[in-house]
C-alpha cells in the first residue's frame, strides 16, 4: 500500500513537474511569437516618416509587391529606401558586409577567410572609387535612398523593431550610405564576372599534366602564344590549397531572355521575356516595386539594397538581361622581391605595390590584422603571398569591376527613357558585369545589345595566365560601344540569348570561349520560330518548358556503347530509349539521364585533381562532352584512353550512377522519379545553422521538372537540391504596358511572419505567374508615409 502511494505520489510530481515544463515551453514559444511578429514590417494605416517632404502611399498587392507613389523623385527614392528596409533589412545588411569583407564582426572567426577573399577582391575599394564618377543626379538619388534606408532603422532601432536576426547575432545595423549601395552593385558584378578561377586550374593543369592531356582540359588550346604558355611553365604560382572554392560563384550564373517583333505575335506589338539565373534563396536575391512620380512610372525588379529598377518596364519600354561572360578577369604572373615582397618586378624593375591594411574585425576575438597588395595590374590574389617567405611568383587580377564604372547611373536613365536611342544612351554608362540586353517598345521596335567593358589585350586571349613583368601584355583599352554586338529589328523578327555565343568568326574582337552549351538558345529559337501568332502567355509557357536538347545530342551513342560492353543495364537502357527527353518531374529517365551525365567528368578526371583544385574547375561537363564527341568521331583522346576506352568509361559512370540511385529511391526502376531527387530549396542563410531554424525559415522542398540545360532553369546539387534557376520571370506584352507578368520565388517579404515570406514558392514552381499593373487602381495594404 505504501508503495503504491509513494508511486502515485512520484506520478504527480512528475507530472507536475512536466506541466510546468509544457507551460515554460508554451510561454517562451509566446514569447518568441510576440518577439518575432513585433518586428513585422507595418503594411497598412500611417507611419510618420521626418524626412519626406510630401505624403507618399505604399499599396502592397495581393502577393505583396509594394506599389510606391510620391509627389517628388526625392521622396520617392526615399520612400523606396524606407519600404526595402522594411522588408529586407537584414539582407541588405548582411548583403554589403559580405562583399565588404566585414562578417566576421557580426558572426565570428568562421568568417575570416570569407573576409579575406572580398577584402582582397576589393569590391568596397572600388565602389568608392566609383562614387566619384557619378554625376550629381546620381548621386542625390542614392542619398535619397540612404536617407530612406536610415530613417526606418532609426525607428526600428527606437521602438526594438529591428528583425529578431539581429537580435540572434547580437547586433544592431550601422547608417546605411550610398557607398553601401554601390558595393552591393560590385557583389553583382562579382556573382556574374569572370573566369579567374578557369585561368588557375589551367596554370596548375599544364604544369602537372603532359601537354595532350593538358591541352584536352582548355575550351581552345593557345597554341598561337607560346611565350605565355612558356611563362606559365617557368614561373609556377601555387594552386591546391590557395583558394577557397565555396566562395566562387555558381558556374551555371547565366539567365534567358528574348524579343519578339509585331510580326511575329498575335496583337501585332512585341512581346519580351526574361528570366536570370541565380541562386535561390530565402528571401530572394530580387526586390519587386513599382515607383511612380510625376517623373516617372516604372516597374520590376531591383537588388535589396539599391534604388530604382534594374530590370523591368515603364509606359513606353521594356527591357531584361542575360549575362554575356566575356573574359573580363586576367590572371598575372606577378614575381615578388624576395627582400621586399611588397614590390614587384616590371620591365627589369622592382615596382612597390600599393599596401591597403584591412585589419578584420572578429566577433568575440582579437582583430586579425591582413593587408591587401595592389599591383599595377590589381590586387595579389594569391593567399601564398602571406604564409610563405619566399613564394616564387604570385597571381594578381586585374578585372574590369574593380575600375569605377557608373551602373546605377545607367539604371536611372533605363527607368525614364522612352525609345530604343534613349535606352542605348543610358547603355553606355552600363560598364560591369557586361550583359546582353534586349528591348522592346511600343513603338515596335525590339533590339539586343552585348553591353559592358570588353578587355582589348596586348597579348592573348585571356585563356592563361600572363607574365605580369612585362610591358608586352596588358589591356589597351575596351571593344568601342558602337562596336559591341547589336542587333535591331532583325529579319527573322526575334532575338533570343542564353549565355550562348552571340559572336560568329568574323567578329573583331575576342569576348570568350567559355560560351553557355547552346541547348536552351536552340530550344527558344526552335518554339519562335514555329509561330506568327505568339502570346504573352506562350512566353510564360516557354519559361516553364523542360524539354532535353542536351540528351537529343548524346543520349542515342551513349546507349549504344553501353550495349556493346554489356547488358547488364538493358531495363535501365530501355527506360532512357523509351523517355519522350522530357525533363518532367515524374519520369525516372530524366533522373538516370543527369546522374549519369554528371559523373561523367567525376569517374574520368577527379582522381587526378586535388579535391579543391577540381571543385574550381568550371565547365566540367563542357570538357568531357568535347570528349565524348570526339570519342564518338574516333579520337578518344589522352584523358579517355588513358582511363580504358570510351565504352569503359560510359559504363563505370552510369554503374555508379544507378547505384547512387538505389541507394536513394530503391532497386525498382518503377519507384524511380526526378522529382524524388530533384526538389526545389529557397535556402534561408541563417538556416545552415540549426534545423530548428531551417523548419521556420526554409520552405518545405517541392520536386520540381527542368535541370540546368533545359529553359525551365533548374540546377541542383549532387543531392538534388535546386537551389539555381530562374531568380525571377518576368513576360511583358507591348501591346499593353500598364501591366506585365512576374514571379520572385520565394516571396517578397524577408520577414518570416509576413504573408509575403513564401508565398510564391508553388507558384514559382508550376508557372504561375501574377499580373502586375501600374495603374492608379491597384488594390491592396494600403499605408501612407507621413512627413512631418
Amino acid at each position: 500500500m505504501g508503495g503504491k502511494v509513494k508511486n502515485k505520489r512520484w506520478l504527480k510530481w512528475l507530472l507536475g513537474i512536466l506541466g510546468v515544463l509544457v507551460a515554460i515551453a508554451v510561454a517562451a514559444l509566446i514569447f518568441v511569437n510576440v518577439y518575432i511578429g513585433k518586428s513585422k514590417p507595418l503594411i497598412e494605416g500611417e507611419a510618420a516618416v521626418a524626412i519626406l517632404d510630401s505624403n507618399v502611399t505604399v499599396v502592397r498587392d495581393d502577393i505583396g509587391v509594394p506599389h510606391i507613389r510620391a509627389e517628388t523623385d526625392a521622396d520617392l527614392y526615399r520612400a523606396q529606401g524606407y519600404v526595402q528596409a522594411q522588408d529586407r533589412m537584414f539582407q541588405m545588411d548582411l548583403s554589403r558586409r559580405q562583399a565588404s569583407g566585414r562578417l566576421a564582426e557580426v558572426i565570428g572567426a568562421d568568417a575570416v577567410d570569407t573576409d579575406k577573399f572580398f577584402r582582397t577582391f576589393s569590391l568596397r575599394d572600388a565602389a568608392e572609387k566609383s562614387w566619384d564618377g557619378y554625376d550629381a543626379e546620381a548621386k542625390q538619388v542614392l542619398e535619397w535612398y540612404a536617407e530612406g534606408v536610415n530613417a526606418y532603422m532609426e525607428e526600428a532601432k527606437e521602438s526594438g523593431d529591428l528583425s529578431f536576426e539581429f537580435a540572434l547575432l547580437g547586433f544592431e545595423p550601422e547608417e546605411w550610405t550610398p557607398v553601401d549601395s554601390l558595393t552591393i552593385g560590385k557583389f553583382m558584378a562579382y556573382d556574374l564576372g569572370g573566369h579567374w578561377n578557369t585561368l588557375a586550374v589551367r596554370h596548375w593543369a599544364i604544369n602537372e599534366f603532359p601537354e595532350d592531356k593538358a591541352r584536352e582540359l582548355f575550351i581552345e588550346y593557345p597554341e598561337d602564344a607560346p611565350a605565355i604558355l612558356a611563362a606559365n611553365k617557368q614561373s609556377q604560382v601555387k594552386v591546391a590549397g590557395e583558394f577557397d572554392a565555396s566562395v566562387i560563384p555558381p558556374e551555371f550564373n547565366g539567365s534567358n531572355n528574348w524579343v519578339v517583333s509585331g510580326d511575329k505575335t498575335a496583337s501585332g506589338k512585341p512581346l519580351l521575356a526574361d528570366d536570370p539565373h541565380l541562386g535561390l534563396s530565402t528571401p530572394s536575391i530580387w526586390y519587386q516595386m513599382h515607383l511612380e512620380s510625376p517623373e516617372q512610372n516604372v516597374s520590376g525588379v531591383i537588388f535589396a539594397g539599391i534604388p530604382g529598377i534594374i530590370l523591368g518596364h515603364n509606359e513606353e519600354i521594356a527591357w531584361g538581361v542575360t549575362n554575356v561572360g566575356p573574359d573580363v578577369q586576367d590572371l598575372y604572373i606577378e614575381t615578388p622581391n624576395p627582400d621586399d615582397p611588397t614590390q614587384f618586378q616590371y620591365e627589369g624593375k622592382w615596382e612597390q605595390a600599393e599596401v591597403r591594411d584591412e585589419p578584420i574585425k572578429v566577433k568575440d576575438g582579437k582583430t586579425e590584422a591582413f593587408e591587401v597588395l595592389v599591383t599595377r595590374h590589381g590586387p595579389v590574389v594569391s593567399n601564398v603571398l602571406y604564409e610563405d617567405e619566399d613564394p616564387g611568383a604570385v597571381f594578381s587580377m586585374q578585372w574590369t569591376a574593380l575600375e569605377p564604372t557608373l551602373e546605377l547611373q545607367a539604371v536611372l536613365n533605363f527607368n525614364k527613357a522612352s525609345n530604343w536611342e534613349e535606352f542605348e544612351l543610358a547603355l553606355e554608362d552600363f560598364q560591369a558585369p557586361a550583359q546582353n540586353f534586349v528591348f522592346a517598345s511600343t513603338d515596335g521596335t525590339i533590339a539586343y545589345k552585348a553591353n559592358g567593358r570588353i578587355p582589348i589585350r596586348k597579348s592573348g586571349d585571356g585563356q592563361l595566365p600572363v607574365p605580369g613583368d612585362s610591358a608586352e601584355y596588358g589591356w589597351e583599352g575596351y571593344v568601342p560601344f558602337d562596336e559591341l554586338p547589336q542587333s535591331v529589328n532583325p529579319e527573322n523578327g526575334f532575338i533570343a540569348t542564353a549565355n550562348n555565343e552571340v559572336v560568329d568568326d568574323s567578329y573583331p574582337y575576342h569576348i570568350t570561349d567559355f560560351w553557355a552549351q547552346p541547348y536552351r538558345y536552340e530550344r527558344i529559337a526552335e518554339v519562335l520560330e514555329a509561330s506568327d501568332e505568339l502570346t504573352a502567355q506562350d512566353m510564360m509557357d516557354l519559361q516553364m518548358d523542360q524539354k532535353n536538347l542536351y540528351a537529343a545530342e548524346f543520349l542515342a551513342d551513349m546507349i549504344a556503347n553501353v550495349r556493346n560492353s554489356t547488358d547488364e543495364y538493358n531495363e535501365v537502357l530501355a527506360l532512357l530509349e523509351e523517355w519522350d527527353q522530357v525533363d518532367s518531374k515524374d519520369q525516372a529517365a530524366p533522373l538516370v539521364f543527369h546522374k549519369w551525365m554528371k559523373q561523367l567528368p567525376e569517374t574520368l578526371l577527379s582522381e587526378q585533381f586535388p579535391d579543391d583544385v577540381f571543385e574550381m574547375l568550371a565547365g566540367k561537363n563542357h570538357i568531357t562532352d568535347e570528349m565524348m564527341r570526339n570519342a564518338f568521331a574516333g579520337d578518344e583522346g589522352a584523358w579517355v584512353t588513358e582511363y580504358g576506352g570510351l565504352e569503359k568509361w560510359l559504363l563505370d559512370s552510369l554503374e555508379t550512377a544507378v547505384s547512387d540511385i538505389e541507394e536513394e529511391q530503391g532497386s525498382d526502376l518503377a519507384d524511380w522519379t526526378w522529382g524524388e531527387h530533384h526538389q526545389l530549396t529557397f535556402p534561408h542563410p541563417i538556416a545552415g545553422a540549426s534545423s530548428i531554424f531551417a523548419a521556420f525559415l526554409n520552405p518545405d522542398p517541392v520536386p520540381i521538372g527542368g535541370s540546368n540545360i533545359t529553359v525551365q532553369a533548374a540546377a541542383s546539387t549532387p543531392e538534388g537540391n535546386v537551389n539555381h534557376g530562374a531568380s525571377w520571370r518576368f513576360v511583358a506584352d507591348l501591346a499593353d504596358l500598364s501591366s506585365a507578368y512576374h514571379i520572385v520565388g520565394p516571396g517578397l517579404s524577408g520577414h518570416l511572419k509576413s504573408d509575403y515570406f513564401h508565398n510564391q514558392v508553388d507558384d514559382w514552381a508550376e508557372g504561375d505567374f501574377h499580373e502586375t499593373e501600374i495603374t492608379e487602381d491597384v488594390k491592396g495594404s494600403t499605408l501612407i508615409l507621413k512627413a512631418e
